[in-house]
């Protein structure tokens, strides 16, 4: 069963994280609220989450406040911030959004279509950032476990190989498939890049896989960073 991806929504009304829910939620994934900038670091602390909808305008810490904090800490320097605000002054304002580390920077009232569009790129960059780990892992394992499965049970090496081939060929597949639509759609350069990064670490586990094949050289081969 696939893990559900979370989503943090920060905003200090009520009434705006339920529209944010209602907006949301056809996404089927797994939507955290947080009233307030302290709160949203908090639930940071514990939790890993593919994107984050960050109201600017917040009593104590504001948004740009807590996107700062967000950066700065090295295991949410990634989520990707969505910045909401019903204010509009400028682009002066909207670079101040952008050099927070905003990924996009969204007025309000804003079409719902679009913000669900958006959300959604990140949540599939995540999965399948999340399943590429989960193949270095395995792949980390056979390395380590001389041709043991994950469950402990033997498995010839040459299986075993056959077996991560066909999923990293299945993850491959899907991300070019998500690059293709990123293309098509003249995406944010934010999300383009985190496909590329994507891709490159599939590049290097692919390699790896195949430096495994019989008779592609001697040595073990390098195994793919997971970062």
């Amino acid at each position: 069963m696939v893990q559900k991806a979370k989503i943090l929504l920060v905003d200090d009304r009520p009434e705006n994280l339920l529209a944010l829910e209602a907006i949301l939620s056809a996404l089927d994934q797994t939507l955290v609220r947080a009233s307030s900038g302290e709160e949203a670091l908090k639930a940071l602390l514990t939790d890993d989450f593919a994107v984050i909808l960050l109201d600017v305008q917040m009593p104590g810490m504001d948004g740009f406040e807590t996107a700062a904090h967000i950066k700065r800490r090295e295991r949410t320097r990634d989520i990707p911030i969505i910045f909401l605000t019903a204010i509009n002054h400028g682009p002066h304002h909207t670079f101040r959004g952008y050099a927070a580390g905003a990924v996009d920077y969204i007025s309000k009232p804003f079409d719902p279509w679009v913000l669900r569009a958006k959300v959604s790129v990140f949540v599939e960059l995540y999965m399948k950032n999340c399943q590429l780990r989960e193949q270095a892992a395995l792949l980390r394992l056979q390395l380590e476990g001389g041709g043991r499965s994950v469950a402990g049970e033997s498995k010839e090496p040459a299986g075993l190989l056959a077996e991560l081939s066909a999923r990293l060929a299945a993850v491959e597949e899907q991300a070019e498939a998500l690059s293709k639509q990123l293309d098509d759609e003249s995406a944010d350069a934010a999300a383009v890049a985190t496909a590329a990064h994507l891709e490159r670490k599939l590049t290097g586990l692919r390699r790896a896989l195949d430096a495994l094949e019989p008779g592609t050289g001697s040595g073990t081969p390098p195994v793919p960073s997971q970062s």
